[in-house]
């Protein structure tokens, strides 16, 4: 993948954003006119999901948009590995939804983490039940479908999204597909990338350090955590040190890792 301009890369507060919960939501970051094209496509095609990505020429040329390198980029680096895609269909009317999940077995990688770009087409509102995912999941390693047995997470919250929406997230955070209520199928295509290089300072860093970023940092609060929320927001603090490439910039709660020695 070819470097993108730094104007297309992700701000630190975006970044910032995405090491607190887990995921980052780009609303219509897609044109009009491509979004038409794939919406079209998806409802014609025929194929299985996991070949969509090769023989849509269409879905391609979406992430091949500056603006959505830019963003990959950040997460990934310039030379990413494939590791799979899937076109999700939920027909309309169909009432069953899937249960919480990681997709991943546990991971042996500290920090490091592949990336999951989840496309919305078309306009996917609440009742349509787009993707559920847990904010501040991600740095809770567990084993893909062990989560099943929990349901209605305090904090939970619904990707609702505007055509041309890609949302990016984490490969360990907690997701899992919603019913379908309306009449009308609802479309979603996943593209998993590994990184091919060290996720170190892949964004515009500019500012990372700065007020308006530390702000992002003292919300990162989760309430599903319970007696652990600081446990994991020191975890998000180190996380954050891993994507600027600074292993002094502090922000945790009250400098505790400083005060640590760490």
């Amino acid at each position: 993948m070819s470097s993108v301009e730094k104007k297309h890369l992700l701000t630190a507060t975006q970044m910032a954003d995405f090491a607190v919960n887990g995921f980052l939501k780009l609303d219509e970051l897609v044109p009009k006119e491509l979004n038409d094209a794939a919406y079209k496509e998806q409802r014609e095609y025929t194929g299985p999901g996991g070949r969509y990505w090769n023989e849509s020429e269409v879905i391609r040329e979406i992430f091949d948009l500056p603006q959505v390198k830019g963003a990959l980029q950040s997460f990934v680096g310039t030379a990413p590995i494939y590791d799979h895609s899937f076109m999700h269909i939920v027909r309309a009317k169909h009432l069953k939804g899937q249960t919480y999940h990681s997709d991943s077995v546990i991971d042996t990688r500290e920090f490091g983490f592949d990336i999951q770009a989840f496309y919305f087409s078309h306009d996917a509102p609440d009742e349509m039940g787009p993707t559920l995912v847990l904010p501040g999941s991600h740095l809770r390693k567990v084993s893909n479908g062990s989560i099943g047995r929990h349901k209605n997470i305090i904090g939970q919250k619904r990707m609702v999204s505007k055509a041309g929406t890609i949302g990016f997230l984490h490969h360990g955070i907690w997701h899992c597909a919603q019913p379908n209520f309306t009449d009308q199928t609802r479309y979603v295509f996943k593209l998993r990338l590994r990184p091919g290089q060290e996720q170190r300072a892949l964004f515009n860093t500019d500012g990372y350090d700065s007020p308006e970023v530390r702000e992002v940092f003292r919300k990162a609060y989760h309430p599903w955590c319970g007696d652990e929320a600081r446990v994991n927001q020191i975890q998000i603090a180190k996380f954050w040190r891993y994507l600027c490439g600074d292993n002094k910039v502090d922000t945790s709660f009250e400098g505790v890792l400083t005060r640590m020695g760490i």
